[in-house]
């Protein structure tokens, strides 16, 4: 392992003496579990700028979330992650792959927090691949000459991410009166003012649970809405589903190429997420609102295809709640628009940190939560309350599990795929595919043959957010 010249300048500078060490790959809960037990602690590093672009490299702890307003109050300026080809051209420069973990490196202004200096000894990623230094206290302690230490995040198990939805009610009103205390005197639907359920989606709604209802009730339903009907017109014509000749009608999308319950679920999804604001900020790295949509449903229905019959989902249900999986998203900016930038720029800050633990952090309640209550509130099918409440935590094990563990397993995979779905690195667990007699070589070669079409996916959604 060669340690690169802009780090090796630091430590001989400081005539710090350090080792090598090659840690293994994620996932990071158990590297953090190795070096805990070591009484070592894993340093990452996040490169900052404030509003006349000068520089700040920030240094905590691997397990916690950098607070940018911690930040904020020890340096006096407000600062913000530097994302994308900004952080590229940076790191590029110090002949690295991703920032170093290295007070002072190539002379940017450097704080620390504090809570690194209670540990014996320190690994401090080096930018290149998987590789660390290791360093013991005294040795670190000379790197932070001419560096601000300061408490500057907070760690992970020290935020409740809530599995269960019993205080969801409670929390949501707990958080969205911490903003707004004349509010919170009113009832929950009254405070968070959203939208009431569409008049096109309650009319889907009920034509779900009509056991008589046929394509022409479905029809003449979606053309009330010309929006809609076009969305879904646009949809069946997609090169994806290869349909002969021309769709002309929503007719001919529902008998032709996709069928009536596809249509419905299709429709009813399209009809809630054009309900709220699409917003214009997303995490670095993070896919738009409806290229997430078209990815996850897509997925979950091809991977309901490789489990025994006896143990699959509902394809209608499963696909409406593949394509309404991140609506917390557009519920967050809108319920919260005043700390929607800090939560992207928290999410930008700490790309290893999960997404709820970090939404628990700002503003006490995750994008599920929210969603969950409002599925709940508009009276939509419990499958799909449930998929989107339980989203992430595989071990669910409550009515409709298997809703929201086919929506866990989905994303994980796009992740492993490399389609950022903002969960962490971590693959999969057998355990979790097991519930699903699910083999994991079929999995990934149902996810291959769906990112095959993956420039016609793109173009689904691009129309969806036209």
């Amino acid at each position: 392992m060669t340690v690169p010249s802009s780090i090796q300048q630091v430590l001989k500078k400081h005539n710090v003496v350090y080792s090598l060490a090659d840690l293994p790959l994620p996932p990071l809960a158990d590297v953090h579990q190795l070096t805990e037990n070591s009484g070592q602690q894993i340093a990452r590093a996040q490169l900052l700028q404030n509003f006349q672009q000068e520089k700040l490299l920030a240094i905590a702890p691997n397990q916690s979330i950098l607070d940018l307003d911690s930040v904020e109050r020890a340096m006096g300026d407000p600062y913000t992650p530097v994302i994308g080809e900004g952080l590229k051209r940076v790191v590029s420069k110090l002949g690295l792959q991703s920032m170093a973990a290295m007070p002072q490196i190539g002379n940017l202004p450097t704080i620390v927090d504090s809570k690194l200096l209670d540990n014996k000894n320190l690994l401090l990623a080096l930018g290149i691949n998987n590789q660390h230094i290791k360093l013991d206290n005294e040795s670190f302690q000379k790197l932070l000459s001419a560096t601000v230490v300061s408490d500057i995040s907070t760690p992970l198990n020290a935020i409740n991410v809530s599995m269960s939805s019993d205080t969801d009610y409670q929390q949501i009103s707990h958080s969205v009166g911490q903003f707004s205390q004349r509010r919170i005197k009113q009832r929950l639907e009254e405070t968070l003012e959203l939208p009431p359920l569409p008049a096109i989606a309650k009319r889907i709604i009920q034509l779900r649970v009509d056991p008589n209802v046929d394509v022409s009730d479905l029809c003449e339903v979606i053309e009330l809405d010309a929006s809609l009907a076009a969305q879904v017109v646009s949809w069946a014509s997609s090169p994806y589903y290869s349909a002969p000749g021309m769709i002309k009608s929503i007719h001919d999308a529902v008998v032709r190429v996709l069928g009536f319950d596809m249509v419905m679920n299709l429709a009813l999804g399209l009809a809630l997420g054009n309900t709220l604001k699409l917003p214009t900020r997303c995490p670095d790295g993070g896919l738009s609102y409806w290229q997430q949509s078209v990815y996850v449903a897509a997925c979950t229905e091809s991977l309901i295809c490789c489990m025994p019959r006896e143990l699959r989902p509902g394809y209608g249900s499963s696909y409406l709640a593949g394509l309404l999986h991140n609506f917390g998203y557009l519920i967050m900016a809108e319920v919260f628009p005043d700390k929607f930038e800090t939560i992207c720029e928290h999410i930008d800050g700490n790309p290893h940190a999960a997404i709820d633990t970090i939404e628990q952090k700002i503003i006490g309640v995750d994008r599920n939560q929210l969603v969950a209550w409002l599925m709940d509130f508009w009276n939509l099918p419990k499958e799909v309350y449930t998929a989107l409440r339980h989203q992430n935590n595989p071990t669910y094990s409550g009515e409709h599990w298997q809703y929201s563990v086919l929506i866990y397993i989905t994303k994980k995979l796009l992740n492993e795929k490399g389609i950022h779905m903002g969960v962490s690195a971590k693959p999969v667990s057998d355990a979790t595919l097991d519930r699903f007699q699910l083999k994991r070589e079929d999995a990934l070669e149902a996810m291959d043959m769906i990112l095959e079409s993956q420039e016609m996916l793109q173009e689904i959604a691009e129309k969806m957010q036209s």
